[in-house]
């Protein structure tokens, strides 16, 4: 986890019990090699990766920002994907879930590279599914409807109009009962009904997604 004050990474390692915390900069590949072998050393049997990096710089004009976007949502996910395979492949059983948005199914014009590589990451994990179908490792996908994060503060609030805010418990519990069940593709809530609406008009949903746009 990069931002370790904002996530509060200590607080959680005081209150549950044998938790572990990482600081690391996903866009740096030299600090996730060092991520990997630090925890592959510690956790040999680990069995899960949870991808869940996603920042979005729509407000900002300043290029280094707009590339450093597609660098933590995109290709550290890929990255951390890659470094981390190995490993879960030499495990009995084992599970990546990589955490997209119902944005990835139909675009919000105020965020466009947010959204972009929310839909480049769908795309890639359609794709590691498929070619890892013949091992002991699922590909999951978790794409949410609006969640209750600080990350939904970016959104203006006509954008929120008619939006159904999830609370994190919530997701989580969905998302287990899932995983639990074999479902790779989970959808909850509104999410379920974008992608369905994208698939039989999409200008239809891209337009009703910015209707105030």
């Amino acid at each position: 986890m990069r931002r370790k004050h904002r996530y509060q990474l200590g607080n959680a390692k005081k209150e549950l019990k044998n938790v572990h915390t990482f600081r690391c900069d996903i866009t740096n590949p030299q600090e996730t090699t060092a991520l990997y072998s630090q925890v592959s050393r510690m956790f040999p049997e680990l069995n899960i990766l949870i991808n869940s990096a996603g920042i979005d710089l729509q407000d900002e004009a300043d290029l280094y920002d707009l590339t450093h976007e597609i660098n933590t949502n995109l290709n550290g996910t890929i990255r951390m994907s890659t470094l981390f395979l190995p490993l879960l492949k030499k495990q009995k059983r084992a599970s990546m879930l990589n955490i997209t948005s119902a944005l990835a199914f139909v675009p919000l014009a105020n965020a466009p590279v947010y959204c972009a590589t929310k839909a480049a990451l769908h795309s890639y994990t359609d794709s590691l599914r498929i070619q890892l179908k013949n091992t002991n490792v699922k590909i999951f996908e978790l794409a949410p409807q609006g969640t209750q994060t600080p990350s939904l503060d970016a959104f203006e609030k006509s954008e929120q109009i008619g939006m159904s805010i999830m609370n994190i418990p919530k997701l989580v519990k969905i998302t287990i009962k899932k995983m639990e069940h074999g479902i790779l593709e989970i959808k909850p809530g509104q999410s379920s009904a974008l992608k369905k609406i994208s698939r039989l008009s999409p200008r239809f949903a891209l337009n009703m997604l910015n209707k105030s746009a």
